[in-house]
């Protein structure tokens, strides 16, 4: 080769610096597009669409339930743990009263992947008062995981005392009890029992103190239909509703609560309520072996209480988030876990799961005054009736 055409000391560098500078140039090019590449090592979606957590970790959702939910929710997260799918989830359960899980929601929990409340009673509110704070819909799918109807419950003995006076125990009755000045004196001679004492949950925070009101409204329209405003903000209707609230003993924010209250401090806490009728088959049996046996009787007008799973399409929770609270719908929806939701009271959603057997509560507890046929089904209110309804009831008892 001609020497004038070898490269110099000098220019060998140069060239070498210049390869160097191409491939480090390349290299950056390309690194954004290499990064999106799968790899043994990553994360990537797989053909349903999920994204599964890093190798030996978890999913972790968090269920806000209503209370009334409590043994069976709990129960089935043990169980869920322990098949294929659960043990890559971790679920983590937040009680909640049903209102207070939507306020929760609402502003924005980040705990909170699925929500249970007690009933889709509350849901028209729910959705018109997101669209006022946030943009798009925040249920990504919906579906009723059982049914269970409110009843009147009530201490045996006190409950025979009052039907020999009333003949009933029904809304009407329960307000002229409350309106007796003597209390048991005045409805039954027994001075020792003092006032009668009636307890429903919070309607501002709890789905039976909410549908205690509405039921309340129905009764005394004597309609089934949905309300209208002049129902609610009939004087007469107000008057009535206002003399049975300055009654009520006690508030609490949870059906699960109450229920439990009552059974533990027996009827110097509570002579009847007015709750779920799976919260009462729930306790049943507690119940008998610290005060006696209880007595169950179904409003003329009644609503059912669908207890709805709505997995959330928020902000804060991931698609992976998003199939694991997919997947324990899935499992809570399923045969086994249905009848396990019979035991706790429930009537089961899956058609599958009968509830007239043998051995089924709605047949062992016809002794209780437990029945198949619940009353006649009332309308879920509209948003703005809930609203007013809601209003006239705070209106009343201001903070309380």
């Amino acid at each position: 080769m001609d020497s004038s055409l070898r490269p110099t000391p000098a220019g060998k560098i140069a060239l070498t610096l210049l390869v160097i500078a191409c491939a480090v140039g390349a290299w950056r090019f390309a690194k954004p597009y290499l990064s999106q590449l799968p790899s043994s090592s990553s994360t990537a979606p797989n053909v349903s669409g999920e994204t599964p957590p890093p190798q030996g970790g978890k999913v972790e959702i968090g269920v806000a339930y209503g209370t009334e939910k409590r043994r069976w929710l709990e129960s089935a997260v043990a169980s869920f743990a322990e098949t294929p799918k659960g043990r890559r989830i971790q679920v983590n359960l937040i009680p909640l009263g049903s209102i207070e899980g939507a306020n929760a929601v609402l502003n924005g929990d980040t705990r909170i992947h699925l929500w249970t409340p007690a009933s889709s009673l509350y849901q028209d509110v729910f959705l018109s008062e997101w669209s006022t704070r946030h943009s798009g819909a925040p249920i990504l799918r919906q579906e009723s995981l059982a049914l269970t109807p409110m009843v009147f419950v009530m201490w045996a003995e006190r409950h025979e005392a009052f039907l020999a006076r009333y003949k009933e125990l029904s809304f009407q009755t329960v307000a002229e009890a409350l309106q007796e000045p003597s209390g048991w004196q005045g409805i039954a001679a027994k001075p020792e029992w003092g006032l009668f004492k009636f307890g429903h949950t919070h309607p501002n925070e709890s789905n039976s103190g909410l549908a205690t009101l509405c039921l309340m409204a129905h009764s005394y329209h004597a309609k089934t239909k949905t309300l209208a405003m002049k129902d609610i903000l009939d004087p007469k209707f107000q008057s009535w509703l206002t003399s049975v609230q300055r009654g009520v003993s006690g508030l609490s924010n949870s059906t699960g609560n109450m229920m439990k209250e009552m059974v533990l401090k027996g009827p110097s806490t509570y002579d009847a309520l007015f709750l779920y009728e799976s919260a009462v088959i729930d306790y049943l049996k507690n119940a008998e072996g610290r005060w006696g046996e209880l007595r169950v009787a179904y409003p003329h007008y009644n609503i059912w209480n669908d207890n709805p799973a709505y997995i959330l399409d928020v902000p804060w929770s991931s698609p992976a988030q998003r199939s694991a609270a997919s997947a324990f719908v899935d499992y809570l929806l399923s045969e086994p876990v249905q009848k396990t939701s019979l035991i706790h009271g429930f009537r089961p959603s899956n058609p599958a799961v009968a509830i007239n057997g043998p051995d089924s509560p709605f047949t062992l507890g016809q002794r209780y005054g437990i029945r198949m046929e619940p009353g006649q089904i009332c309308e879920n209110p509209k948003a703005e009736i809930i609203h007013n309804l809601l209003a006239t009831w705070q209106r009343q008892h201001g903070s309380r």
